[in-house]
């Protein structure tokens, strides 16, 4: 099984009138390289996003950001509820947590926050910090072996910090945007 069938976002050439532009740098392919090894490696990984430091979407795992994955949940809803389980949420929720961890760790003179965990009855989630500032967050089945999913994310926050220049946020955040 590849990491496409299970919802990996493929980092695509950008288009531009009709003509293929330049593709994806080599920064680029080896982020999607490394989500993609996460989300196949990893049992019970649901969705993956990489979150910049204002909180904005750079690569996500989610399905419907596939192209040609058929419409789920999502598209069934009434117009202007949201998309609700996408990836927008993912990286809004990340975003989120984020911002109210590092709000509690400056309270508590906590320092850096290095990772948070959110147990539910129906799942796992998981929100690991990059060297950035960028935020790495999984969303987990709930019969997974945490110790297993905060291991690759360390792996993927370790090999990422290095790749994850101003240049590729900015590249990164063209293609989510080319993709809305």
């Amino acid at each position: 099984m590849t990491a496409f069938s299970q919802g990996a976002t493929p980092v695509t050439p950008a288009r531009t009138h009709g003509v293929t532009a330049p593709g994806p740098s080599d920064g680029a392919r080896n982020l999607h390289w490394l989500l993609t090894d996460l989300v196949e490696e990893v049992p019970g990984v649901l969705s993956v996003a990489v979150v910049s430091s204002d909180g904005l979407l750079l690569l996500s795992s989610t399905p419907e950001t596939v192209p040609g994955t058929p419409p789920g949940p999502a598209s069934e809803r009434c117009p202007g509820e949201g998309p609700r389980g996408s990836s927008a949420d993912l990286a809004t929720i990340v975003a989120g947590l984020g911002s109210l961890t590092t709000g509690a760790a400056a309270l508590m003179d906590g320092g850096t926050v290095k990772q948070t965990m959110v147990a539910m009855d129906g799942g796992g989630l998981f929100v690991m910090t990059i060297s950035d500032g960028s935020l790495l967050g999984v969303h987990t089945a709930p019969d997974c072996d945490m110790s297993i999913v905060a291991y690759h994310m360390a792996l993927f926050v370790g090999r990422a910090g290095h790749v994850l220049t101003p240049e590729l946020r900015r590249e990164l955040r063209k293609s989510v945007e080319a993709g809305a």
